[in-house]
């Protein structure tokens, strides 16, 4: 390359740019990560794995001798390193010397997910099966519900196993419950949370109340889970045949989703570009987290939470590699740590324990009575969610809000308190409240759809891993939030000025 390097650009939810880095340093921060899988140890099959991290779910636990090889059902978590459903899949391939499968099963439509998160889901995947080809293992992109389409395959290709990830969340669950139903009974089916650091049903085995009850149950458990990956490494055993190229634009055409809200162009899909987020919020906004994060017109923020939710990135690589950093900024790595471990698992805690978690039934019992006591107070300003969704009301820090999030698919996570508060304070009951923020949520937010975006939701409207405050008018015991608080945080007219809000009468 000479002394001469390309720059490399990344757009960010506020100024533009997220990081300009050399090529050389991104390459450089790649290369270390790879270096550090091969470190860890030589290969997967030497690898000793936390069978902690497992959950058998059928009666059958050994892989049948007429095994012809394994699958991996991916779902929630969609890359190809530090996954440790996809190295769990990989060691039982190894071990029974089986050709190694990857399938993901592409609904039509999924809750209130748009192209713009199909788009940025479907381009991941494309360097997902890029990336198995290069390591010899077979991708399949499968059409329609994992129950309807997975034991199918599982049949025709004889595979002895199925691995898969985790997700508490209620439809994802149901796939999960049904595919162990339709699998042959001498079939295997393990579950391996790789999303989590610490297990979901490891962590606790109950719903926990707030962060301060589940916070050391956590944080004892990282010396056990949070340690290095061993790398996925080209598979020794193939059939003979070749597996079917994807046809991605045909995939894409079968789609069933709102055309309307377009993809945006700061977040770039993929495992590598969301490790290059990861590489600018080390060198560039780390510093400042632990000071500004909740200051909405600072550069502060990892901007990771797409990577995470999709799984393209994984969170334990993010804070292993953060961690690094902790003699320069200890406050920032420990206050990045409280955030994207405690309260992010305690967030799949809450779905995993609560069936309603999207639901004014899933609140504590004194936000439930709280909200029922102010039913039928008066709101100053009603508006539908037509008007919330096209930012019509007289709010304009709330308007610039909704106007970011349309926008960038991204809201700053301080202001997404404050414009989940104002819906209940503008919606005629706390349900309808719930559901046009969760909905708005889920269709515009890249980030949406998730247990984090279900647990903000509850927390800002019901309470939830909260404690009743003074009361008030509408609100009842539940926290406030205002505009004047929000001036006394951080410059508004800044952030106004940003996005465009404007008030309307």
């Amino acid at each position: 390359m000479g002394s001469k390097t390309k720059k490399l650009k990344t757009k960010d939810e506020s100024h533009g740019i997220i990081g300009a880095a050399s090529s050389s340093e991104g390459l450089d921060f790649l290369t270390k990560l790879c270096s550090d899988r091969q470190e860890t140890a030589p290969s997967i099959s030497e690898f000793k794995f936390n069978k902690k991290r497992v959950r058998v779910l059928s009666e059958a636990s050994e892989v049948p001798e007429r095994a012809e090889g394994v699958v991996y059902w991916m779902s929630r978590d969609q890359r190809v390193q530090d996954n440790w459903a996809m190295l769990y899949a990989q060691k039982l391939a190894l071990k029974n010397k089986v050709p190694l499968h990857v399938c993901f099963c592409l609904v039509p439509r999924f809750l209130d997910a748009t192209i713009r998160h199909y788009e940025f889901l479907l381009k991941g995947l494309e360097e997902v099966a890029k990336e198995c080809g290069e390591l010899a293992i077979e991708f399949h992109l499968l059409q329609g519900q994992a129950p309807d389409v997975l034991p199918d395959f599982v049949v025709r290709y004889n595979m002895g196993a199925v691995v898969t990830d985790f997700s508490p969340l209620r439809v994802p669950m149901k796939w999960v419950k049904d595919v162990q139903a339709a699998l042959p009974r001498d079939v295997p089916f393990c579950q391996v949370d790789a999303h989590n650091i610490v297990p979901c049903w490891v962590a606790s085995d109950k719903l926990e109340y707030a962060a301060r009850t589940i916070r050391n149950k956590i944080n004892s458990r990282l010396k056990e889970f949070l340690t290095p990956f061993p790398p996925v490494t080209k598979h020794q055993y193939t059939r003979s045949g070749k597996a079917k190229a994807v046809d991605w634009e045909a995939a894409k055409s079968m789609l069933e989703v709102d055309q309307s809200v377009a993809a945006v162009d700061w977040a770039e899909p993929g495992t590598r570009a969301g490790l290059e987020v990861l590489r600018t919020f080390c060198s560039s906004r780390l510093k400042f987290f632990a000071s500004k994060r909740n200051d909405p017109t600072a550069e502060a923020l990892s901007h990771l939470s797409p990577w995470f939710h999709f799984g393209q990135v994984s969170v334990q690589r993010c804070i292993l590699v953060v961690k690094e950093y902790k003699p320069k900024y200890s406050e920032s790595v420990d206050a990045f740590c409280e955030e994207a471990i405690v309260r992010r698992e305690l967030a799949d805690n809450f779905c995993f324990y609560n069936d309603k978690y999207d639901s004014l039934d899933g609140a504590y019992v004194w936000a439930k009575k709280t909200l029922n006591d102010h039913r039928k107070d008066k709101r100053q300003y009603l508006y539908t969610r037509e008007q919330l969704e096209k930012a019509l009301t007289h709010d304009d820090l709330w308007n610039s809000a909704q106007l970011q999030l349309v926008k960038e698919g991204k809201m700053h996570g301080f202001l997404r308190m404050y414009w989940a508060k104002k819906i209940l304070e503008w919606t005629d009951i706390p349900e309808r409240a719930l559901a046009d923020a969760i909905y708005l949520n889920d269709r515009f937010s890249l980030d949406g759809r998730d247990p984090n975006g279900f647990v903000g939701c509850m927390w800002s409207i019901c309470g939830i891993h909260d404690q009743g405050w003074a009361e008030r008018a509408v609100f009842g015991k539940i926290r406030y939030m205002n505009y004047e608080g929000c001036k006394r945080k951080f410059d508004i007219l800044s952030y106004i000025a940003r996005w465009g809000g404007k008030k309307h009468k």
